[in-house]
């Protein structure tokens, strides 16, 4: 009996992890910020569900507590209500984010409008600051030119609803974070737990002033303001962190740990990672031993996305590409291949770099685009003794910003050619001219 009562307060054990998937990887990174949610909670129906819900609940609980704010004139409530108002808040700006967040990309917006979730952090943040400075001046102010606090006995019932309303929202979340496996929303219950006991504080204030010590009131304020203050550095960090695009290490270490399960694998080479909104971008360079075939290579990378998509259930897009092994075994298959320089593309309608990679299909003509017109299509005529050779490039499925040759170019890769550029009814030709390192002549 006594189990189930305190399961029910959210006194069992934490559920760990990032996707349910029976990984410990402790909770670092998922602490409560104010100014963004995190995305194992915002990408699950449920998850919002709670999100909504722990509004109305603070909502009213602050609605509450602002009436006694008025009656009372005390600083410390006020400074209680500030802060169960910004708990609330959050919840409006990131709604309005989520539901922008849903359009889909257009060719201005080629990742959609995901970012839109980091301006609402950022204003979250600035409005968390604002109430802060407003409850801060009203606690100085309440020291230096003292005024009675009527109403104590209602000061203190107003409190104990504070505590009530977020206590309520721990065990709701709490309960909810179990069940979707969110160690997010698990955390996010605690800190509300921790704020339940910061409307005590505003009892213990009143308590105070009740037995002839009226300063006890601004004293509570200020100490409620240096923990809005503390919010605002923590919140404020998060939301710098992902507009820098930041990741936490925990995702890191999660795609290393995707990469153990998949048997074919040499190494990771590089990891890449950030949020747009509430979902996560993954770039992954592994390598593989050199006996592997093109089937090899092709199995192991769908293995790793699967696996990726697996570990980590904010995932909205993989790319997995292959790369030679640091150290001397790179050299060593450098020595062997036989591309020539890259050209370098500069012109109005696209910038980046052609050349001829390998590939696990085999060679390839790519064009890797760092600035292009919308809708860019590109053409390489290869000229040759028997005459003109064509390869059409096609855009990456995984990457816009990648196009390549279907088919190899003919040997040798020395040869003048032409790289044709059509976007929007414009055309632009750009000859360039390719040559083979020394020592690789045919």
């Amino acid at each position: 009996m006594m189990d189930k009562v305190r399961d029910w307060f959210g006194f069992g054990p934490m559920t760990h992890g990032m996707g349910g998937h029976g990984h410990d990887h402790g909770d670092g990174g998922h602490g409560h910020t104010h100014g963004v949610i995190d995305p194992t909670i915002a990408t699950t129906t449920r998850g919002i569900w709670a999100i909504k819900w722990s509004f109305v609940v603070l909502a009213i609980t602050a609605a509450l507590q602002l009436v006694v704010v008025f009656l009372s004139g005390s600083v410390a409530l006020l400074a209680d209500t500030i802060h169960n108002v910004g708990d609330a808040a959050t919840a409006i700006p990131l709604w309005i984010a989520f539901v922008l967040a849903r359009r889909k990309p257009s060719k201005t917006f080629t990742y959609g409008l995901g970012r839109v979730e980091d301006l609402a952090g950022i204003v979250i943040v600035l409005i968390i600051l604002f109430s802060a400075i407003v409850a801060g001046y009203e606690a100085i102010d309440r020291l230096i030119n003292p005024r009675p606090i009527a109403f104590l006995g209602w000061v203190a019932i107003a409190g104990l609803v504070g505590f009530i309303g977020n206590e309520a929202v721990a065990v709701f979340r709490i309960r909810v974070g179990r069940e979707i496996n969110s160690a997010a929303l698990i955390a996010d219950g605690y800190h509300a737990r921790t704020d339940g006991f910061t409307s005590l504080a505003v009892v213990l204030g009143a308590i105070g002033v009740w037995l002839g010590f009226p300063l006890a009131d601004p004293i509570v304020g200020l100490l409620i303001t240096v923990a809005i203050f503390a919010i605002v550095w923590q919140s404020s960090k998060a939301v710098l962190t992902r507009m820098l695009d930041g990741v936490e290490p925990a995702i890191v270490d999660e795609i290393h740990h995707a990469a153990e399960h998949v048997s074919g694998i040499g190494r990771v080479e590089s990891v890449q990672a950030r949020w747009i909104g509430h979902r996560l971008h993954a770039d992954v360079a592994i390598s593989v031993p050199g006996m592997a075939t093109a089937k090899d290579v092709l199995g192991v990378t769908e293995a790793l996305k699967e696996e990726l998509f697996a570990h980590l259930p904010a995932l909205a897009e993989a790319n997995v590409r292959l790369m030679s092994p640091a150290g001397p075994a790179a050299e060593t298959s450098h020595a062997h291949h036989h591309a020539p320089e890259p050209f370098k593309v500069v012109c109005d309608l696209a910038e980046g770099t052609l050349e001829i990679v390998d590939t696990p299909a085999g060679e390839r003509m790519r064009l890797t685009i760092d600035r292009h017109a919308d809708d860019l299509a590109a053409t390489v005529i290869i000229d040759r003794p028997e005459g003109p050779e064509t390869l059409r490039l096609d855009p990456v499925a995984d990457n816009h910003h990648r196009l390549e040759s279907t088919v190899a170019p003919a040997e040798p890769h020395e040869f003048q050619a032409r790289l044709i550029l059509v976007a929007k009814g414009r055309e632009q030709v750009l000859p360039f001219k390719m040559v083979e390192p020394e020592g690789h002549h045919h």
